[in-house]
């Protein structure tokens, strides 16, 4: 009797112990929804086929705008699901007006730990480390990859928690990526993938993937629209035509001469700074994104804090060394695209009140209060209140010294948010993406003379934040010597 009382003990514990983690479990109940765990873990291969929409983060019109949208008409991703590799191509084509080529082929890459984008002309080169695990967090948010690397033996799942109808579990895959997996509580279906990440503007994002509209491939249920949003901004919606498994898989091999590149090296940031008038300065140097400092009879005022935190700091520091006598009080952000906000945190932790347009001031006071934790940037680390000082329709500073007219652009149908600013003593305007010399096409160039009428200027020189200083009349014959549809 004794013995086949503690059989039966023995016989408990053992099934006790050989429960699954629930967590885990969730992970086996969801590949058991998509066709079975034996089923996930022998699939190779996965292509995927379609077309859909990308929209164009930090480039509306204004703030609360609609994003422009890039038209995705041919869409390839390939995966080999043991080692995480994918390629991507696709033809996309811009819905808005744009300066550059509007039809745009991307070939983009990772292999292991080389990330690499191949060029219209066969050019190849290799990406950040970054870029490699942003890569591998994208194709992670698929059900199928997602739940296939959670089996993998030396990755972790862990917090299982209900949410309304919903289960969700978090997974730590072998290489350390971080995710979120939500499943219909009743189903089991995956519905959406989530992970944290940083952007240099919005700071702390969630990107997530939603999953619906499955299909039956091979044995797999797949899905055949998969939408992604960062934060609130929507990313990628993509209507897949096509699920391929096993297929061939040859070309997820890095070209060859990535594999003998070294990693690229940091960006180089250099300023240089060219007097274009009296107490006018122009800051050029590395990339495409220039400022103006104007010498005022008692402190120095920035126009544009561009790019990135870096890029503004680095025109912040040479600003203030061409006056250092003077403070550097202010910057006019002429508008909201994160190109040219991309430095605004940087000013505000530089004490600099900021002089920009209403219509951006919501956003703005946004960006300010966001955090950014995952990558701490100057102002997370040492945090300023935001001053600012809106324009309407216009907006002069002067003194003894200086005239410097603002003046909010009108009519033009890609910026809704720009400021642009005039000084009439040298019949120079400064402005940032009316005009630039290097662009392909100007399909608003119009819109220069427009505004130059408008107000009344007379100008002579043109002082850009993109492209080369030119006479008013290089600027006419520029655009009209290019494409233009307005």
């Amino acid at each position: 009797m004794k013995k086949t009382f503690w059989i039966i003990c023995t016989s408990v514990l053992f099934a006790g112990c050989s429960r699954p983690d629930p967590s885990l479990q969730a992970i086996n109940d969801a590949a058991d929804a998509l066709g079975g765990q034996a089923r996930v873990q022998q699939l190779k291969t996965l292509t995927i086929e379609g077309e859909g929409e990308a929209p164009n983060l930090g480039q509306n019109i204004t703030p609360d705008a609609p994003l422009p949208v890039w038209k995705v008409t041919e869409f390839r991703r390939n995966i080999d699901l043991a080692n995480l590799r994918t390629r991507v191509r696709q033809v996309r084509t811009a819905q808005f007006l744009f300066a550059g080529e509007t039809t745009q082929k991307l070939d983009q890459g990772i292999d292991g730990d080389i990330g690499y984008n191949v060029g219209t002309d066969g050019m190849v080169t290799r990406t950040a480390v970054s870029v490699v695990r942003d890569r591998r967090l994208e194709i992670l948010q698929h059900p199928i990859v997602l739940i296939r690397a959670a089996l993998d033996g030396k990755a972790k799942t862990a917090n299982l928690r209900k949410v309304n109808d919903t289960e969700q579990v978090d997974v730590t895959t072998e290489s350390g990526e971080l995710l979120t997996l939500t499943l219909d509580a009743a189903t089991k279906i995956p519905l959406r993938a989530a992970t944290m990440s940083d952007n240099p503007n919005l700071g702390d994002v969630l990107i997530e993937t939603s999953f619906g509209d499955y299909e039956t491939v091979a044995g797999l249920k797949m899905p055949k629209h998969l939408s992604t949003k960062i934060d609130k901004y929507p990313q990628f919606d993509l209507h897949v035509t096509r699920n391929i498994v096993d297929g061939d898989s040859a070309d997820l091999d890095a070209p060859a001469d990535v594999k003998n590149m070294s990693l690229p090296p940091a960006v180089a940031i250099s300023v240089t700074a060219k007097e274009v008038g009296k107490g006018i300065w122009w800051l050029a140097g590395s990339g495409n994104h220039r400022s103006v400092v104007f010498e005022f009879a008692d402190h120095l005022v920035l126009f544009e804090a561009p790019a990135s935190e870096a890029r503004t700091k680095a025109v912040i520091d040479m600003a203030r060394s061409l006056r250092p006598e003077k403070p550097l009080t202010h910057v006019i952000v002429s508008h909201h695209h994160f190109d040219h906000s991309g430095g605004l945190r940087a000013a505000v932790a530089e004490g600099l009140t900021v002089i920009t347009y209403r219509g951006n001031v919501d956003l703005f006071k946004e960006l300010v209060a966001r955090k950014h934790s995952i990558v701490p940037d100057a102002l997370e680390r040492n945090p300023k209140p935001l001053r600012i000082e809106p324009v309407d329709d216009e907006s002069t500073l002067k003194d003894s010294a200086l005239e410097v007219r603002l003046y909010h652009l009108e009519e033009n149908p890609r910026e809704g948010t720009n400021l642009f600013a005039y000084v009439p003593r040298d019949r120079m305007i400064i402005q940032a993406d009316m005009y630039d010399s290097g662009w392909l096409q100007h399909p608003w160039g119009n819109n220069f003379a427009y505004n130059v009428a408008l107000r009344r200027l007379n100008v002579r020189l043109d002082v850009p934040v993109h492209g080369e200083i030119q006479t008013y009349d290089e600027v006419l014959k520029t655009i009209a010597s290019k494409k233009s549809s307005d």
